[in-house]
């Protein structure tokens, strides 16, 4: 579970519409997981893929969802 220093952490630096690097985790037929940070992640549905992501590469993403209450987040092709 994210601890809320971290959470809170990000969120001060980052908001809506920001674009970063982010590390994909895990590939999945809906979706990949990306870490935007030590502890924090989201999700980069499958239709923002123009191809599909290799777990390990760092791709650009901008944060197009941040749900604050369920800690999660929906990232879009930067």
């Amino acid at each position: 579970m994210i601890r809320s220093t971290e959470w809170n952490a990000f969120l001060a630096a980052h908001g809506d519409g920001s674009v970063l690097s982010a590390t994909v985790t895990r590939v999945a037929p809906f979706g990949a997981l990306l870490a935007a940070a030590p502890g924090i992640h989201g999700l980069l549905p499958h239709t923002e893929w123009a191809t599909e992501p290799e777990n390990g590469a760092t791709v650009p993403v901008r944060i197009a969802e941040i749900d604050v209450a369920r800690r999660r987040m929906r990232f879009a092709a930067a």
